[in-house]
């Protein structure tokens, strides 16, 4: 019987050490994949950055094979990260609405001027190509997705200070609203893929200048229909 409980004792023994063990080693594991590699983060990166360039090049509907080879990786890297259009698409909206956002917020730490605050984000969120989501969410795509309605309500909330504080100081005119400027943003930066006008993206900032020339006060017209709000811009 000694003998038998000696057995058992040195099982039982030999199994919590195996389970200290492994316990040990499982946060190692667990870091392993909720922090990917260097050069797997970098792939995801390049592969948003290169899909962000030839949706606004060639439209939303570019073969995501062209993609992969647009940002050096293979085909199974692409699709390791993003496993349909849908997930790739979100992801670049994602991003240019991020980045977008940063500019804003940069103009404001930049300029003390109210109104070259609102005019250098303007010209940076052209740089960023923010017209081209516009085609890039018309198909089959979640635009009410938790991520994308979080980072859409920080951008417009930054855009919306930015023309408030340029009225208050008496820079801005009184009779637009923060609609205005993210439609006129929007429609002056949309990419036209597959015209034939080669190169018509060279004159977007003089545009844009153009529209923000016409922002300032005093204002020398006056403005048909009513101001733009952001619940306009949601109406369907």
């Amino acid at each position: 019987m000694k003998s038998v409980a000696k057995a058992v004792a040195q099982a039982v023994a030999g199994s919590a050490t195996q389970a200290v063990a492994g316990r040990g080693a499982a946060p190692t594991g667990s870091c392993r994949v909720a922090r990917p590699r260097a050069d797997a983060l970098r792939n995801r990166e390049r592969i948003v950055s290169a899909a962000r360039e030839m949706f606004v090049e060639f439209g939303p509907d570019v073969p995501l094979d062209d993609v992969a080879r647009r940002a050096g990786v293979g085909n199974a890297t692409l699709y390791r990260n993003f496993p349909d259009r849908a997930a790739l698409t979100h992801e670049v909206v994602l991003a240019v609405t991020s980045r977008t956002t940063l500019r804003a917020e940069e103009a404001v730490a930049a300029e003390s001027d109210p109104f070259a605050a609102l005019s250098r984000f303007v010209h940076a969120a052209a740089d960023e190509r923010i017209g081209a989501l516009c085609p890039m969410i018309s198909g089959v795509f979640d635009k009410d997705h938790p991520d994308l309605l979080a980072e859409r309500d920080r951008l417009e909330e930054a855009v919306a200070g930015l023309v408030s504080r340029a009225q208050s100081a008496g820079r801005l005119r009184t009779d637009i609203a923060v609609g205005d400027v993210l439609v006129a943003l929007s429609q002056l930066t949309r990419p036209l893929p597959g015209i034939a006008c080669q190169g018509i993206d060279r004159f977007t900032h003089r545009h844009l200048q153009l529209f923000l020339d016409g922002l300032e006060t005093p204002a020398r017209s006056e403005l048909p229909g009513s101001a733009a709000t952001l619940e306009d811009l949601r109406r369907p």
